[in-house]
């Protein structure tokens, strides 16, 4: 019988093989640091609070591309770098990991029918990859490969994607359970 994950580590380090597997392994990408990234951004969203953490100067919670660009424009230094780095996060996780839902988000009707969620993408990481002072110094780069390469990790996540929902449905659903709990 096949271990059972349990665990927020269990969560990052079952993200991570994924990462590296299909990073380093099938698309040939030796960045380490790059798919560190990724995979803490996928254990990061996988709790809707964070994936729409960003709010507005009263309070109000952001949930589409456009609104957090006119609060990304109303913000100086560190809160306009944070806005643009979640625009990127953001525009990347749903463009590689659930591509199916932008129909939906970008329908007539919605604020965002008209962004191009990988253009927004990655100029967001490009703009949040220019403050290099600390505490910043070390994810810049990142942020700029992110934006460089932002098609190629959105096919990347996607095929992360189909590798977890590859997994025994037990050991999936062990991983996210507890990591829900917070254990």
């Amino acid at each position: 019988m096949a271990p059972v994950l349990s665990g927020h580590k269990a969560l990052r380090n079952l993200f991570a093989a994924l990462t590296e597997q299909t990073f380093q392994v099938e698309l040939g990408v030796a960045d380490t640091a790059m798919t560190d990234y990724l995979a803490d951004l996928l254990v990061r969203f996988i709790r809707s609070e964070e994936l729409f953490r960003v709010r507005n100067t009263q309070g109000k919670r952001l949930e589409e591309v456009a609104e957090m660009l006119i609060e990304a424009e109303e913000r100086q230094a560190k809160p306009k770098r944070e806005i643009h780095r979640h625009i990127g996060d953001f525009t990347l996780f749903w463009s590689g990991v659930f591509p199916e839902a932008l129909e939906k988000r970008k329908a007539p009707g919605q604020l965002d029918h008209l962004v191009d969620y990988r253009a927004q993408g990655k100029r967001s990481y490009m703009i949040a990859s220019t403050f290099v002072e600390d505490p910043y110094h070390e994810e810049a780069p990142v942020l700029a490969r992110l934006s460089e390469e932002f098609e190629m990790c959105t096919y990347g996540l996607g095929r992360v994607r189909e590798e977890w929902e590859s997994l025994p449905a037990t050991t999936r659903d062990s991983a996210k359970d507890e990591s829900q709990t917070g254990e």
